[in-house]
């Protein structure tokens, strides 16, 4: 059941100097908004007052956070992320070699660059995982970190405790390669998988649509990347303050109480971590349950 569960899942996470403004960029959620260009990602950057940044996940678009940037954005300036490759946006530095650190690494930059750290940081599937990296990194960039639905070291939810990221190389490789193929066998299986990633029929559209036009080499060195990240030997000396929100898996069949285990194991190591469930919900919480993830949100942001 669990891999069942986490192949889906998996399916969603599958799934420089600044340059001029461009406001035909067509992930752009709000008229009086700014999007500034990078080469490894754009920012939609909205509102006024303290910083957020919103990173989605693997092959997900900026408006993955649309709700919560739209209520957000009257008390706070919201630095929406979109990857380069991603949801129809170009791949620019990233269509070639690794993708994650280097995206990351460029993600920090423009924090140091536009004076906002520390910073709150907020990130889903992959997203979460480079708020984690962030907050191990970079920690005193971040002022604190909420990472939705990711875990620590995604391959050992495939191959066990003892997965190790040599041992994880082949699966890595063999699913880096097939992303890359893309074509129709590739948009078949991410319909399939979509299924599993969000209830609402409009919401897996959407997520669809996203991994369509994404570049899938893109993609598949992303998902390699990830694969291979053991962010676990630091969580101990992770003194960010870390909030986790899950979901329960439970329209997908998994047991009540199932998926708590797995991410207080997996975070268990960091000193100051809060894990949030939120029930009736898929990899996509956000959009299968606004008004609990709203409620988390805040409690995240309300923390000092």
């Amino acid at each position: 059941m669990l891999k069942a569960l986490l192949g889906g899942l998996t399916a969603a996470m599958i799934l420089a100097a600044p340059a001029t403004a461009t406001p035909k960029d067509p992930n752009k959620l709000f008229s009086d908004s700014k999007i500034v260009v990078r080469d490894r990602f754009s920012v939609e950057v909205a509102g006024k007052g303290p910083d957020i940044v919103f990173i989605p996940g693997l092959t997900s678009g900026r408006a993955t956070w649309k709700a919560s940037a739209d209520r957000l954005r009257a008390t706070h300036r919201v630095h929406l992320i979109q990857i380069a490759g991603f949801a129809g946006e170009p791949a620019r530095a990233n269509k070639d070699g690794d993708v994650f650190v280097p995206t990351a690494e460029a993600i920090d930059a423009y924090l140091v660059d536009r004076k906002l750290g520390p910073v709150t940081v907020v990130g889903h599937s992959l997203g979460g995982s480079m708020a984690l990296y962030l907050a191990q990194k970079h920690p005193e960039h971040v002022k604190r970190v909420m990472v939705v639905d990711s875990m620590p070291f995604l391959a050992q939810m495939f191959g066990g405790a003892q997965m190790t990221p040599e041992s994880a190389k082949p699966m890595a490789t063999a699913m880096r390669d097939g992303m890359a193929q893309g074509g129709e066998t590739y948009a078949a299986g991410l319909k399939r998988q979509i299924g599993q990633m969000a209830k609402g029929d409009a919401d897996k559209q959407m997520i669809t649509d996203w991994g369509l036009t994404s570049d899938p080499t893109v993609a598949g060195r992303a998902m390699y990347d990830l694969l291979l990240l053991d962010q676990r030997p630091g969580l101990s000396q992770t003194k960010v303050p870390l909030t986790v929100v899950y979901p329960d898996n439970a329209p997908a069949g998994a047991k009540a109480g199932m998926m708590d285990g797995y991410y207080a194991g997996a975070y268990k190591p960091a000193p100051a971590v809060t894990l949030k469930r939120v029930d009736a919900s898929l990899h996509f919480v956000m959009l299968d349950q606004p008004q609990a993830f709203a409620e988390a949100l805040d409690a995240f942001l309300s923390q000092p």
